[in-house]
């Protein structure tokens, strides 16, 4: 699974179970209607209840300069959870966090939750898709992280 390219997200959620978030790059889209993606948790994270519990996330796809929030919230640095929300890089005003400078924000309800093998499948409704322009994409390859620039191309 290593050699499969994916964007790096970081999915979030708050509310009666706490408020986490875990550096993911098991997203897919499902459906167009209604608007579904799924993401893959292990059931052994820590967090794995708590998104379960409360139901509500956003998954905040990351651009290709925000490898220093991917390892945090890999939890490679060692950051406490609570410090990782302290910093200026949350838009107010949401039930759950959200990346002010996202690539893409993707705010939805978790409606069904799959076990399969070690990880869960959440089917994640989504209710609100909020786009920003310009910027690479943050991508997971052969164990390390890329940038993916929109005017790359494939060699003749």
């Amino acid at each position: 699974m290593a050699h499969l390219p994916a964007a790096v997200s970081i999915m979030t959620t708050d509310g009666p179970y706490g408020r986490c978030g875990i550096t993911v790059s098991a997203v897919c889209s499902v459906t167009d209607d209604p608007p579904t993606l799924l993401v893959c948790l292990n059931h052994n994270s820590a967090m794995h209840n708590v998104f379960r519990g409360n139901g509500r996330v956003c998954v905040n796809v990351l651009g290709g300069d925000q490898q220093d929030l991917a390892m945090h919230f890999a939890g490679v640095t060692a950051v406490p959870m609570t410090e990782r929300f302290s910093w200026d890089v949350w838009d107010p005003g949401h039930t759950v966090p959200v990346l002010t400078d996202a690539l893409v924000t993707l705010l939805g309800v978790v409606k069904d939750c799959k076990p399969l093998g070690s990880h869960s499948v959440l089917f994640v409704e989504i209710e609100q898709i909020r786009t920003r322009k310009g910027g690479q994409s943050l991508v997971y390859f052969n164990r390390s992280f890329h940038r993916l620039d929109s005017a790359s191309r494939m060699a003749p």
